[in-house]
């Protein structure tokens, strides 16, 4: 079976497509009613256990076109822009004089005092 064939089989948290892969060695017999004898021993040695095949998909992003489709028909607020890029600006200088005073207080606190 093959994703192409079963489209709508997805994972219910992260919603991505899974593929049905059958596993090689799990042929289990059909069920046999308890009024009927069985024909297959009960005892035996026990198949060996085999190790579940998953297939993994990768990722992807959304296509582009769809996650700027919310943002299609606006108007360019310039002011808020504007507002925003100098509100940008300002935390951007806060950080940069703080950590030029850091380096400062970190580089006379290595000095070690000259003896005379």
């Amino acid at each position: 079976m093959s994703r192409d064939t079963h489209p709508g089989v997805q994972c219910p948290h992260c919603q991505s497509h899974l593929a049905l892969v059958p596993v090689p060695g799990n042929t289990a017999p059909a069920a046999v009613p308890a009024s009927e004898p069985t024909t297959v021993p009960t005892t035996g040695p026990a198949a060996p256990p085999v190790p579940p095949v998953t297939a993994k998909e990768e990722w992807q992003p959304p296509p582009v076109a769809e996650v700027l489709a919310a943002y299609a028909g606006r108007v360019k607020d310039t002011t808020t822009a504007m507002r925003g890029a100098a509100r940008v600006r300002d935390s951007l200088n806060r950080a940069r004089n703080a950590a030029a005073q850091r380096r400062a207080v970190q580089r006379t606190a290595r000095q070690t005092p000259k003896s005379a």
